[in-house]
C-alpha cells in the first residue's frame, strides 16, 4: 500500500530512476580549478537526454570534499553520459585535482553498485 498522498503513477516512475552519488576528495589548492570545470560539466550534462538531476554539493565539514548527486531516467542514459565528449576534459581536471580515488555509487531498485 502506498503512503497517503502518493499516487501509483509517481511510485512507478520512481522505481525506474537511477541515482548516482559520486564523492570526490581533492587537493585543497585545486579547489577553484575543480569548481570552474564542474560548472562547465554540469551545464552541459543537465541538457543530456535522461538527465533529471545533476548537482554538485560541497561538504560543510571538509573543504576538500565534494559530492555529485545525479538522477537519470535509464541506465542507458547514464552510460551514454559517461561516454560524451564533454566528460573527457572533466575527467582530466578531476585526475589532476583528486587526492583520493573517486567513490561512485550507482543506486537502482535492484542494488547499490559501488565503484
Amino acid at each position: 500500500k502506498l503512503a497517503p498522498g502518493t499516487s501509483s503513477q509517481n511510485k512507478a516512475r520512481e522505481d525506474f530512476v537511477i541515482y548516482v552519488v559520486a564523492t570526490l576528495t581533492i587537493k585543497p589548492e585545486t579547489r577553484a580549478e575543480l569548481i570552474a570545470a564542474a560548472k562547465t560539466c554540469i551545464g552541459i550534462t543537465r541538457k543530456e537526454k535522461g538527465c533529471i538531476l545533476y548537482d554538485l554539493h560541497e561538504s560543510t565539514t571538509d573543504p576538500a570534499r565534494f559530492v555529485f548527486v545525479e538522477q537519470w531516467e535509464t541506465m542507458e542514459d547514464l552510460m551514454a553520459h559517461g561516454g560524451n565528449e564533454h566528460m573527457k576534459p572533466w575527467r582530466k581536471v578531476v585526475k589532476e585535482c583528486m587526492s583520493a580515488p573517486t567513490k561512485i555509487e550507482i543506486i537502482t531498485p535492484e542494488k547499490v553498485d559501488v565503484r
